[in-house]
């Protein structure tokens, strides 16, 4: 099991006695994901084929950056996937830039792309015309504006990794997802926007919020399910949770003493909710696992 949890298996989720949430163990799922993936790798070059291969672009020299790139190319290990990884400096230019991505577009040993995102500052680079210029098929990170459009429309396509991730701890949960309301706290392309569009597929009533929202206390406080992916420490308070509500925190922040916390108030929110992702530990390891898994889809295709 995936959850630890004081409860007892609950057959809905209003009628959940909360004492203390079960927690959503990310890092557990994405060994038993990464586990399969690797199965799944040997069989493939049993017979003769060549590895998945993920290429890394690392532009500049953020250490939050480098630290995310690093793991990506440590899970590419384990599960026998080629990283071929393009470490370059903060000048090296948006020309220079979209000519690697179309090499790598062209290369056959190449299933998978991924520009480490943000790009630094002060440097002219168009984030969304470097995006924009991954082939769809290779789109790793699921980012591209073919594959955002497609999603918006129901359409297969590649699954932006972190809502993809969310979605997959939410089926661990067991719940009956259908009818009810989802709180989105956030609002980017990355999270917010399409983890509400794989919400709502998943026939969820949906609210999308923000830092900016008139009385967020208030809509939080009416969600079954609440994802926090806004970026600011601990700003989703315990005493706004439901009892019995879901709770996905996807923030992961220093607050003033250095410590490292979420967007979600973590202890007290937990003596209200009945499933709750740790932070570190809950969502940031699915999301290293479902951009692996994007790329293994991509090179079946």
């Amino acid at each position: 099991m995936l959850l630890q949890s004081s409860h007892s298996s609950p057959s809905a989720l209003m009628d959940l006695p909360v004492t203390s949430a079960r927690l959503l163990d990310g890092k557990a799922l994405a060994e038993q994901i990464l586990t399969t993936l690797q199965r799944e790798v040997a069989e493939k070059m049993a017979t003769g084929l060549p590895a998945p291969g993920l290429a890394t672009i690392l532009v500049g020299h953020d250490p939050a950056s480098h630290i995310y790139v690093r793991n990506k190319r440590r899970a590419c290990e384990k599960v026998g996937m080629t990283n071929i990884h393009h470490e370059l400096d903060k000048a090296y230019g948006q020309t220079a830039l979209l000519r690697l991505i179309a090499q790598l577009n062209a290369d056959p040993s190449v299933h998978g792309i991924l520009v480490q995102l943000p790009l630094p500052k002060g440097c002219d680079y168009d984030e969304n015309e470097i995006l924009a210029a991954i082939d769809p098929n290779k789109d790793a990170d699921g980012f591209h504006p073919f594959n955002q459009g497609a999603l918006m429309q129901g359409r297969k396509a590649p699954v932006p990794c972190t809502p993809k991730g969310i979605m997959r701890l939410l089926d661990e949960c067991g719940l009956q997802l259908k009818g009810l309301h989802a709180v989105v706290v956030g609002r980017s392309n990355i999270v917010g926007k399409p983890v509400a569009l794989l919400l709502l597929e998943r026939h969820l009533t949906v609210t999308i919020c923000h830092s900016r929202t008139r009385d967020l206390a208030a809509e939080v406080g009416r969600a079954d399910i609440v994802v926090a992916a806004v970026g600011v420490p601990e700003l989703v308070r315990g005493a706004w949770i439901k009892k019995g509500a879901v709770v996905l925190d996807v923030g992961i922040n220093r607050n003033t003493e250095g410590k490292l916390v979420g967007d979600v108030e973590f202890h007290a929110a937990a003596a209200r909710a009945s499933w709750i992702t740790p932070v570190p530990g809950g969502v940031g390891p699915m999301t290293i696992a479902m951009l692996l898994q994007n790329t293994f889809e991509a090179y079946n295709r």
